[in-house]
């Protein structure tokens, strides 16, 4: 008696920090069975996050997914990874250097530069729906989430948040609720502890995401399989082949993919 009672009583804390959103968020019409352009629509000859691949996906009406970083006088740039290293070619820390260090260098040998967030938004102008993944682990979460929702909230365009990083999302949780958020999650082998527990969505208590956004090749994965069947909405990266988005239709309810035609 006592061991289904103990049983019971776990099954009801699990679900309670792993639940996602209850609510129907308007936007997820937004998303719903939508293309998003992975880092904007780049190729061998368009770099990643560069004007070129935003202006790219929006002539083809594609949305994008794109990435920002605060720079060390707190400006918010769009870039990927945490090192200039794979496409610049020097091993700096982008959240070290200035905005006007940041611009000494360009994109895979292009003529391209690591543009500003304020650019793109310029640039999209609300034409294509935006997935704006906050790469907030290594710097002050409050300061780059403050920092960046000041830019946003003169922005007239949909746009939704997402982040690896709980308490960026949670942060959009306690004072912008009306914004579409969203966790990330992927298999979590060799990844951080932060990491791995929200990605097993044990930090959803905190963040009560409005989508899950789940590396689309581990989709058998259990954790992803019970926020789907909690009614998560849920949207799938990165995917490279229309073979890929064929077979996993029914898994997801929005595609962010890369260089391919959908």
């Amino acid at each position: 008696m006592y061991f289904l009672f103990a049983f019971i009583l776990l099954i009801i804390v699990y679900l309670y920090l792993i639940f996602p959103s209850a609510r129907k968020h308007p936007d997820r019409e937004v998303f719903k069975n939508s293309f998003i352009a992975h880092r904007g629509f780049h190729s061998d000859f368009i770099p990643e996050n560069s004007l070129s691949a935003f202006s790219k996906a929006v002539e083809n009406g594609y949305g994008i997914e794109l990435d920002i970083h605060i720079t060390r006088d707190g400006e918010i740039v769009v870039f990927h990874d945490d090192s200039l290293e794979r496409m610049c070619g020097v091993d700096l820390k982008i959240e070290e250097l200035t905005l006007a260090e940041i611009k000494q260098y360009s994109l895979s040998n292009t003529d391209e530069k690591i543009p500003t967030f304020k650019d793109v938004l310029a640039l999209v102008d609300g034409k294509v729906p935006l997935i704006v993944e906050l790469k907030s682990m290594n710097v002050n979460n409050n300061i780059f989430c403050e920092t960046v929702n000041e830019i946003l909230s003169g922005y007239k365009g949909k746009y939704c948040v997402e982040s690896f990083n709980p308490f960026a999302v949670a942060w959009y949780k306690k004072h912008r609720k009306n914004i579409f958020r969203g966790q990330l999650a992927q298999n979590t082998k060799k990844k951080p502890f932060i990491a791995k527990i929200s990605s097993a969505f044990l930090i959803n208590f905190l963040v009560r995401p409005d989508f899950i956004a789940f590396e689309q090749k581990y989709s058998n994965n259990i954790n992803f399989r019970i926020q789907k069947l909690l009614g998560a909405f849920c949207v799938g990266w990165t995917f490279k082949s229309q073979k890929d988005v064929d077979k996993k239709k029914n898994v997801f309810s929005s595609f962010i993919f890369e260089k391919f035609n959908p």
